[in-house]
């Protein structure tokens, strides 16, 4: 497996493996949260959002994505936005195809980008997931390779 920078061509193939890395993170997401909110948040489905969110950070300037590459085949991604002013740098999304989940693909790609964080000058990294089921493969990565957690609640209620 190796790590390598986004290009063009591969977006397809980003989208589709992350639909399915995230298929299950999306059903716990709705079992967690009021159904009337949920559906609020994604009025056309959560697919449709996640394809415009992957496109978005596939093609917005200030965000480097790299891709992991196994057998000439993408099977995961990584997107780093930096924070120049607080020196932090975020793990804005990553996934790995569900295909190649638990061979250390997910780790590798978190490893590689705290690396450049570093290589960058940020001091801090920060990466942000849910408190559901769904998120706690991820969840286990992050304490794995490091990182604190750091309590939030945020609270949600349909108008």
């Amino acid at each position: 497996m190796r790590i390598e920078p986004y290009e063009d061509n591969q977006l397809d193939t980003i989208k589709s493996l992350s639909l399915r890395a995230w298929s299950p993170v999306f059903d716990s997401i709705q079992k967690a949260m009021d159904i009337e909110v949920y559906h609020s948040f994604y009025p056309d489905g959560w697919r449709v959002s996640q394809l415009n969110a992957v496109e978005s950070v596939c093609t917005t300037a200030d965000m480097k994505v790299w891709v992991a590459i196994d057998s000439d085949s993408t099977v995961g991604f990584v997107a780093v936005k930096l924070h120049s002013d607080s020196s932090m740098g975020e793990i804005y999304m990553i996934a790995v195809d569900p295909d190649y989940q638990r061979q250390g693909i997910g780790a590798a790609l978190v490893e590689f980008a705290l690396n450049w964080m570093k290589a960058a000058g940020m001091s801090v990294a920060m990466v942000e997931t849910g408190g559901d089921p769904g998120h706690a493969p991820a969840r286990c990565i992050y304490e794995k390779m490091g990182f604190g957690l750091f309590p939030v609640a945020r609270y949600f209620k349909k108008l």
